[in-house]
């Protein structure tokens, strides 16, 4: 039998496996047998040297012929069978779109992120303007607008954080007051503002106190501003985050940027003013600082104290959260212990 005849037989062999082939292993094996460097085919072609000049090109073209053809199949073959295990699986594995759903559990905000998106709604809903400042500040908005003179112990290295000697991490919101007075044109009406963010402090951390918390700050500067619209303004706050049913009291107090300052309290919400644990058995819990704005404040921001005036105050979203809550420490609120945190669902 001729190296040609040979030739044939191996690709009708091969072939035939190829065709009877059933899995992928099989075709695999298959490849290996014919067309690998041990394989029939590679035997045959090393006698070529035996054949004539004139008969090895034409057996060498047939060769390679019966080479690619066997390629061909092999890997038309491996194709078919790659789908039919595909199409198996699929099957198998099949999903009825028609079953429902497995939950998946949704984040939400912060316990006090949600005191801070009330107060701030609230105050948008009165017409205030939000305003964010930078958390790194310039020590003459963070102190000198503010009326706190270069002596006052405030700014003493162990309350602020300095980045540069007149550079610092803000200790209060307040130094926007400062920069939205400087610009606010008054031909437009009063200047009513809130502004909310993270302040840092020079402190121990313990379970009512932090070196980073949150602050709110609000002001209203315009013509014939009183006490008493701070007043009602502090009712609505307490009304709105504790209930309709607390009262505000003002008591004297000092801050160098108002004048006159009072401290804010609230109806004890737990006994409504009986006396409890709480309140330190007062029927009061004081919540915020406040005043009406100093005239230094609006002289160095350009404003005339003569013609306007205002009211300030600042409150504690983290000890608001406390209060409202029944939080006994500070440090919860930040330890991402996602148990205590999910007591809070901001959808009641």
């Amino acid at each position: 039998m001729g190296l040609k005849d040979k030739l044939t037989q191996l690709r009708d062999e091969g072939m035939a496996e190829i065709r009877n082939s059933k899995d992928l292993q099989k075709i695999n094996e298959v490849r290996v047998k014919m067309l690998g460097k041990k394989g029939p085919i590679t035997s045959v072609l090393r006698g070529m040297k035996e054949l004539s000049a004139e008969e090895r090109p034409v057996v060498g073209k047939f060769a390679n012929k019966v080479r690619d053809e066997l390629t061909t199949a092999i890997e038309d073959r491996r194709a078919e069978l790659e789908q039919a295990e595909l199409d198996a699986q699929l099957a198998e594995e099949k999903l009825d779109v028609t079953l429902p759903g497995t939950p998946v559990a949704q984040g939400q905000s912060h316990v006090i992120q949600q005191i801070i998106d009330q107060v701030v709604d609230l105050f948008v809903s009165m017409g205030y303007e939000v305003a964010v400042g930078d958390e790194v500040e310039q020590e003459v908005y963070n102190f000198e607008k503010l009326n706190l003179p270069k002596d006052h112990p405030a700014r003493d290295m162990q309350d602020t954080f300095y980045v540069t000697p007149t550079v610092l991490m803000r200790t209060q919101t307040s130094p926007m007051q400062a920069r939205m007075l400087e610009k606010h044109d008054f031909s437009q009406g009063p200047l009513k503002m809130i502004s909310p963010g993270k302040v840092y402090r020079r402190d121990t951390d313990d379970a009512t106190h932090s070196h980073q918390f949150n602050q709110i700050e609000g002001m209203v500067v315009g013509k014939h501003i009183t006490m008493a619209d701070l007043k009602g303004t502090l009712e609505v706050v307490a009304q709105s985050l504790f209930g309709d049913k607390l009262q505000v009291r003002l008591r004297p107090s000092y801050f160098p940027f108002t004048e006159p300052s009072v401290e804010a309290d609230i109806t004890c919400f737990n006994c409504m003013g009986k006396g409890c644990a709480i309140c330190k058995h007062t029927g009061w819990i004081e919540v915020l600082g406040a005043g009406m704005v100093h005239p230094n404040v609006l002289k160095m921001s350009g404003v005339d104290p003569e013609e306007y005036g205002g009211f300030a105050f600042g409150l504690g979203p983290d000890r608001f959260a406390m209060l409202k809550y029944g939080v006994d420490d500070i440090r919860n609120f930040y330890q991402n212990d996602v148990r205590f945190l999910n007591q809070f669902d901001e959808k009641g």
